[in-house]
């Protein structure tokens, strides 16, 4: 990113720090806007029926975390959970978007940087998918 939108983007940040099995946020809960990991790491945590939530991806340090502030209807669709103690800058959404739409080019920049880990992410998830189902025998249709 250019200096400048680094700039743009430092006016809506702040630092957050989350000790170690704090919830960072909730599914269903308002996505306010997405974090960058500046150490720790989280867990992704999802619910299934029986099994209760279990940890679907895990976020090391240097990476964002959360997109669901970019799509209506800006909720979280998962948990996160520090998984140690976690320091993070944490981009509000609202002035995010705010600033995105007086700079169209810093919007396509922040979008074009959040697919990539999207893509990068659901890409891996499919992979654990294919090996879970080979482990259980999962016959391909």
């Amino acid at each position: 990113m250019s200096p400048h939108h680094l700039e743009i983007l430092a006016t809506a940040a702040s630092r957050k720090e989350f000790p170690k099995g704090e919830i960072i946020f909730r599914a269903g809960e308002p996505a306010n806007g997405f974090y960058l990991i500046e150490n720790g790491a989280v867990a992704i945590e999802g619910s299934v029926f029986v099994h209760g939530s279990i940890s679907t991806d895990y976020i090391p340090a240097g990476e964002p975390l959360g997109w669901s502030w970019l799509f209506p209807p800006y909720i979280w669709h998962y948990d996160a959970r520090a998984i140690e103690r976690t320091t993070t800058l944490f981009f509000n959404g609202e002035v995010l978007h705010q600033l995105c739409k007086n700079d169209l080019t810093l919007g396509h920049e922040l979008f074009k940087r959040m697919s990539q880990v999207m893509v990068r992410r659901l890409q891996k998830s499919r992979s654990k998918i294919i090996e879970l189902s080979r482990s259980l025998n999962v016959p391909n249709k």
